[in-house]
C-alpha cells in the first residue's frame, strides 16, 4: 500500500512539472527608453542614447561614451567639474577641456525636450554617474608615493654630480687654450683672441647647463604628476606643451617636403642657367665671341641685368612655396618693407638706371681722361650708383650717375684713336705786331714743347678782332693725354720765351697804345744793357 501511494505521488509531481510551463505565463518588463529605441550606456540603465552623431553610429557612440566614463571613474572628479558649451545646433558637455558628450536635436526630440533641456538632463545624469564613482585608493597609491620620493631623491643626488660634470667640462675648456682655441682672425684683424674664445665657450657652456637642467625638471614634473590620479591631467598638459609643438613642426616639415623638392629644382636650374650666361659673358668680354653691334664692355652689365631678371623670376616662383607665405602678417611685413624701399630708394633707382644708360652710351671707360661738368680727371671706377674720378691733383670725386646724365661729358682719351688730342691756348697781341710774326712765334713755341707732335704741324687760328688786341689761338696735337697739365704749363713758358726773345710784347689783357715815356713790358733780362725808358716826345706843328 505504501509503495502504491509513493508511486502515485511521483506521477502527480511529474505531471505538474510538465503542465506548469504551458499554464504559467511569465511577464517581463521592458524599459520605456528601450521602447523608444534607446541603448543604455551605464550598467544601471540610467543614461540612454537614441541615435548616432556625425560619422559615429549609435553603437560606436555608446561604446565611446562608456570608455570615457570608465577612464574618468579612476580620477578625483571634484577637482574637475563638468561644464556646458551651448551652440546653435549642438551642445557639448565638457570635462577637463575635453568634450565628454555632444547633445543634438535628435537626442532632444527622442526625450521630448528642447535642446537646452536635453543638455541639462544629460548633464545631471552624467554628474550623478561620475559622482558615484569612487577613486581607486589602494596600496598602489602608496607605491606611487614611494616612487615619487625616489625620483625626487635621485634628482637631488644626481644634481650634485651634474654640477661636478659641468665644472669638469669648464676646466677642460681652459686646458684647450692654444690647442682648440687659437684665436680667430679675418685677414689682419683678430676678431677673437684665445681668452675671448674661452670666455665665450664658458658662457655657452653655462647656458647649456641651465637649459638642460630646466629641460630635465620639466620632464620630471609630468613623471611625478602621472603617478597620482588627481594630477594626471596636469601631466598630460605639460607633456602636450612639448609634444604638440614638436608634432606640429614635424607635420609641417613633412608637408613642406614636396615644396622643398620643387624649390631645389628651381635653384638647381637657375644656378646652371646663370653659369651658362656667365660663360657667354666672359667670352664676349674677352673678344673670343663677336656679336655684331654688341661691344665687349657691354658684356658684364648685360650679364648682371639678365642675371637679376632670372633671379627675380626664380624668387617669384619660390615665394608661394615658402612656409607662412600666405600669412597675413608675413604679407603685411613684406608690403611694409617694399614700401620703404620704393620711397627711400627712388634716388638710388634713378642712379642705377642712369648708370645703365651711361654704360650703353659708351661715353667713357675705366682709365679714360674725361671732363664731366667742371671736373677733369681719370675714370677710376664705374658703379651702378656713381662714377669716381681722380683729378690731376689726386682728388677722388664721386659723381652720381643721374647728375652725369644731365651734364655733358668730354672724353679726351678717344682722340688718341685718330691723330691725337688737340691742345689749344689763346694769347692776345696788339694790332701793331704783324700777324704773320705772331703765327710764327706761336708755332715755334709749340714745336719746342715736349710731347707735342711735329706732324700734323701746329697751327694758329685768329679767333677774334677785339677793341685793343687780336686773339690768337694756338693748336697743337699730343698723344700724352695723362700729361695735359704739364704740357700746357711748358707750352705757356715757351710762348713767353719766344715772344720775349723776338721783342714782342704780349698785350694781355691790354695796354694803352701810347709807348712814349713808358717802361717796356718785356722782362729786364731780355732788354739791352743800355736800355732806358724813352722820353715823352712832343711835336709842334708849324
Amino acid at each position: 500500500m505504501k509503495t502504491l501511494l509513493f508511486a502515485i505521488a511521483i506521477f502527480w509531481q511529474s505531471t505538474q512539472a510538465t503542465i506548469a510551463p504551458d499554464t504559467i505565463v511569465v511577464e517581463k518588463q521592458i524599459h520605456p527608453m528601450v521602447e523608444k529605441g534607446g541603448v543604455p550606456v551605464d550598467p544601471d540603465s540610467t543614461i540612454f542614447l537614441f541615435n548616432g552623431i556625425g560619422p559615429y553610429s549609435l553603437k560606436q557612440r555608446v561604446t565611446q561614451l562608456k570608455k570615457r566614463l570608465s577612464d574618468l571613474g579612476e580620477v578625483q572628479l571634484d577637482l574637475t567639474p563638468l561644464s556646458t558649451s551651448y551652440n546653435n545646433d549642438v551642445n557639448d558637455i565638457i570635462i577637463r577641456d575635453k568634450i565628454l558628450m555632444t547633445v543634438n536635436q535628435a537626442d532632444a526630440k527622442a526625450l521630448g525636450l528642447s535642446l537646452k533641456g536635453a543638455t541639462e538632463y544629460y548633464y545631471d545624469l552624467l554628474e550623478k554617474e561620475l559622482s558615484q564613482k569612487e577613486p581607486v585608493f589602494s596600496n598602489l597609491l602608496f607605491v606611487n608615493i614611494g616612487v615619487a620620493i625616489l625620483i625626487i631623491a635621485a634628482f637631488i643626488f644626481g644634481l650634485k654630480y651634474y654640477n661636478r660634470l659641468f665644472r669638469l667640462l669648464s676646466f677642460k675648456l681652459r686646458g684647450q687654450k692654444g690647442k682648440l682655441f687659437t684665436g680667430f682672425s679675418i685677414k689682419q684683424y683678430e676678431l677673437l683672441t684665445e681668452e675671448k674664445q674661452i670666455t665665450l665657450a664658458g658662457y655657452l657652456l653655462s647656458v647649456l647647463k641651465y637649459a638642460l637642467l630646466l629641460f630635465i625638471v620639466y620632464l620630471l614634473l609630468p613623471a611625478l604628476f602621472a603617478l597620482f590620479p588627481w594630477t594626471q591631467g596636469i601631466a598630460n598638459t605639460l607633456i602636450g606643451y612639448v609634444i604638440d609643438p614638436l608634432l606640429s613642426i614635424g607635420q609641417k616639415v613633412v608637408d613642406f617636403i614636396p615644396n622643398l623638392l620643387f624649390i631645389a629644382v628651381i635653384v638647381f636650374v637657375l644656378k646652371y642657367v646663370i653659369k651658362l650666361l656667365k660663360f657667354f659673358s666672359n667670352e664676349v668680354a674677352s673678344g673670343r665671341l663677336i656679336i655684331n653691334g654688341f661691344y665687349p664692355e657691354w658684356a658684364k652689365p648685360t650679364f648682371n641685368i639678365v642675371k637679376g631678371i632670372f633671379i627675380a623670376l626664380g624668387f617669384v616662383g619660390i615665394w608661394p612655396l615658402l612656409p607662412m607665405s600666405d600669412s597675413k602678417i608675413f604679407q603685411g611685413v613684406s608690403t611694409f618693407f617694399g614700401l620703404l624701399v620704393a620711397l627711400g630708394g627712388a634716388g638710388a633707382f634713378s642712379n642705377i638706371i642712369a648708370g645703365l644708360v651711361i654704360t650703353y652710351m659708351r661715353s667713357f671707360k675705366i682709365g679714360d681722361r674725361v671732363k664731366i661738368g667742371e671736373v677733369i680727371g681719370d675714370v677710376k671706377e664705374k658703379a651702378l650708383l656713381n662714377t669716381k674720378i681722380k683729378t690731376i691733383k689726386n682728388e677722388i670725386i664721386t659723381i652720381p650717375n643721374s647728375q652725369m646724365i644731365s651734364s655733358h661729358t668730354i672724353n679726351y682719351t678717344t682722340a688718341n684713336e685718330e691723330e691725337g688730342l688737340i691742345l689749344h691756348t689763346t694769347v692776345t697781341i696788339g694790332y701793331d705786331v704783324p700777324w704773320r710774326q705772331v703765327h710764327e712765334l706761336l708755332v715755334d713755341a709749340a714745336l719746342a714743347t715736349e710731347f707735342v707732335k711735329k706732324k700734323p704741324h701746329p697751327f694758329v687760328l685768329q679767333t677774334s678782332l677785339d677793341d685793343f688786341y687780336v686773339s690768337y689761338q694756338l693748336n697743337a696735337r699730343t698723344r700724352e693725354i695723362q700729361k695735359m697739365a704739364a704740357i700746357y704749363s711748358e707750352l705757356h713758358k715757351n710762348i713767353q720765351d719766344k715772344f720775349n726773345e723776338a721783342g714782342v710784347e704780349i698785350m694781355s689783357p691790354h695796354y694803352g697804345a701810347h709807348r712814349d715815356g713808358n717802361q717796356s713790358a718785356i722782362p729786364q733780362q731780355y732788354l739791352p744793357e743800355d736800355y732806358q725808358a724813352p722820353w715823352f716826345r712832343m711835336k709842334k706843328e708849324e
